[in-house]
């Protein structure tokens, strides 16, 4: 391997990393070694996990230490709009969006700042989950407050952004034209959002201001009426951290089930256990009821594509959701379903349903290579 370059999605407690050569063009779609560093915050901190992850790395390429690092970053702000080579201007300015994604924004900065200091000659790339909703229209960026709180960045931005990317060029390759149609991409893991696509653009997605809107996740509440929160904070008494913890870490599946976040667990324990049946009803009926306001926007539904974990691997959860759709002319075939098939619905159905594996790593390992090159190519010749 002549040039490794390493892809890392930084968490609370622990760091996704995937590591790709990109000597070799086109970049291939699978890394060349992928894992998981865990127990951050219990048996490492965050320096330590990354000094185990650097040292594996260099084992791992015969002692070639990282060409590049690139990391995942949920939130560009208004500023952001394309990845972007990062330094400690860039960092410093990052850090400002931390209350806008709280669960995820500040763990990636913490690698980058490390490894800006232990690693100064290596190019480290931030990737926006924001970035590929900047095609949205201005009435689908607004909310409807103030408008100076318009003019200090309080908007819909949507996030997700690196898979349903990755999304938009999968699914043409596979599908062609009939991806860029009217399209919903359901990125179910987590957590989770819809996006509404024509002509694989972005034009409305479930995710807004902050990682918290729209669907219900594992712990995350996803969308909810304000008044709720008038009253926890002035009858109930919470601060802005309980409310923050409550909020993202102790609702959704979880919260409602009381039992786990994870939809597998709950499908286990739902026949004995009526927490974990009212979870998961409620989460179907949010993929529901977002997905059926998505079609609205656009105006009907040609394609509705699942992915993440829970999309991709899940028959039950995707047969129970489509079951809802008879109205728009889902025929979901079960044999293919079952089999997490490309293509799960029936050759008469009127909307087509696939299955499409994300790969948020390649696509970020590919925006890393494009703005290093593009650095080179504007680089002054001796």
């Amino acid at each position: 391997m002549s040039e490794p370059i390493l892809v890392l999605n930084c968490g609370s407690s622990s760091i996704k990393f995937a590591l790709f050569d990109v000597a070799v063009r086109p970049l291939p779609r699978k890394p060349l070694w992928s894992g998981q560093v865990d127990g951050i915050g219990k048996d490492k901190s965050y320096p330590a996990a990354l000094q185990e992850l650097r040292a594996s790395v260099v084992k791992h390429t015969g002692g070639r230490p990282p060409a590049t690092v690139v990391h995942r970053v949920v939130h560009g702000g208004t500023r952001y709009s394309a990845p972007v080579r990062i330094d400690a201007a860039v960092l410093a300015e990052l850090k400002g969006y931390i209350p806008l994604a709280p669960l995820h924004q500040p763990f990636a900065l913490q690698a980058i700042e490390v490894l800006l200091a232990e690693l100064p000659d290596v190019p480290q790339v931030a990737c926006f989950d924001t970035t590929f909703h900047r095609t949205l229209a201005e009435v689908e960026q607004r909310l409807p407050l103030p408008d100076g709180y318009w003019e200090r960045g309080v908007r819909r931005y949507g996030f997700h952004g690196l898979s349903y990317e990755y999304m938009a060029v999968a699914l043409a390759e596979r599908h062609g034209d009939a991806a860029r149609g009217r399209t919903v991409v359901a990125h179910l893991g987590s957590g989770a959002s819809l996006c509404a696509m024509r002509e694989l653009k972005s034009v409305a997605t479930t995710m807004g201001f902050s990682a918290l809107d729209g669907l219900m996740m594992g712990t995350r509440c996803g969308s909810l009426d304000p008044g709720v929160l008038l009253y926890l904070m002035q009858t109930e008494k919470l601060g802005a951290a309980e409310l923050e913890r409550l909020l993202y870490r102790e609702s959704g599946l979880l919260g409602v089930s009381g039992l786990s976040a994870s939809p597998k667990a709950l499908l286990e324990a739902e026949r004995t256990n009526p927490r974990a049946r009212a979870a998961l009803e409620l989460w179907v009926r949010r993929v529901v009821r977002e997905t059926g306001a998505l079609s609205a926007v656009l105006g009907g539904l040609d394609m509705l594509a699942f992915t993440a974990g829970v999309g991709e691997r899940s028959a039950l959860l995707r047969a129970r959701i489509c079951a809802a759709f008879g109205w728009l002319g889902i025929e979901l075939d079960d044999e293919a379903n079952r089999a997490n098939a490309a293509t799960i619905s029936r050759a008469g159905s009127r909307v087509r349903v696939v299955v499409e594996p994300t790969n948020e790593e390649w696509i970020a390992a590919s925006h890393a290579v494009r703005v290093l090159s593009a650095e080179m190519a504007e680089a002054p010749q001796p």
